[in-house]
């Protein structure tokens, strides 16, 4: 139980807090200008804390705010409460939230070479990329890339499609193909028309795959350097799969190989 004495209370929209969390919602490279990462519901709250990660701000909505759990409160330099009717002022929910972080964007990391990968070559939907990162998340690979032109990693359609995935992963955005080059673990691209089926491929581990943007797939570069091309066999006959479901499918793939050989 928490007591307003604890708590900065906002009850105008025009106030600085209120126009920031707007932005952070509503603008999907907001996070790169403010530095900040608005995290809005139970979910992604709990991820949060879940990893040993701390707020720097707690926003509570007024009703909400006398049964909000104390370690959540104590868990952020400061906590905020908003008065109800301002919470569709910032939510990116169909029905808001009463709850939210402000977490402190992570440092501009280098990328780690020796680490499980996936590559984001210009995937668009953030749909897509959200649920590519918890695929990477649930299958043991460690670290995520983004090229330029991928969707924001840290936008808020990305967060709500990873449902906390961000939090236990290695991230880093805004990449050329050609700073790759630092990798040390094998390239494996996804193609439609070229390459082994996976199914029969023997998969390295640990090895970094390449998945490609909706309409044009992997880029030259990458494709390139690939050193394994691989195709998902589609006996139903569809030309293409979604690229989030083609990464589901090729990451479990690589879990599985990655574990039968741990078992030998």
């Amino acid at each position: 139980m928490s007591s307003s004495s604890d708590a900065t209370v906002i009850a105008s929209r025009a106030n600085p807090f209120i126009k920031t969390l707007r932005k952070l919602a509503r603008e999907p490279a907001a996070y790169r200008k403010e530095g900040l990462v608005w995290l809005e519901g139970d979910h992604l709250c709990r991820a949060l804390l879940a990893r040993g990660l701390k707020p720097q701000t707690a926003v509570f909505a007024q009703s909400y705010w006398p049964q909000a759990p104390e370690p959540w409160v104590r868990s952020a330099q400061r906590s905020v409460v908003v008065a109800d009717a301002l919470w569709t002022e910032f939510s990116g929910l169909e029905s808001p939230a009463a709850v939210g972080f402000v977490f402190e964007l992570p440092a501009v990391q280098a990328l780690l070479p020796q680490a499980a990968t996936v590559i984001l070559d210009r995937v668009q939907d953030a749909g897509n990329v959200g649920s590519i990162l918890r695929s990477a998340a649930a299958f043991g690979f460690q670290q995520v890339l983004a090229i330029k032109g991928t969707a924001g990693l840290w936008s808020p359609k990305v967060l709500r499609a990873g449902m906390g995935a961000h939090f236990g992963l290695h991230l880093v955005e805004g990449l050329d193909p050609e700073s790759l080059v630092d990798l040390a673990v094998p390239l494996l691209v996804t193609s439609s028309h070229e390459g082994q089926f996976l199914h029969h491929q023997a998969l390295p581990w640990p090895c970094a795959w390449v998945m490609g943007h909706e309409g044009q797939g992997v880029g030259e570069v990458l494709m390139g350097r690939a050193d394994l091309k691989i195709k998902i066999a589609q006996p139903g006959g569809e030309e293409s799969l979604n690229v989030g479901a083609a990464a589901a499918v090729c990451l479990y793939a690589s879990a599985v190989a990655a574990l039968d050989a741990a078992a030998r």
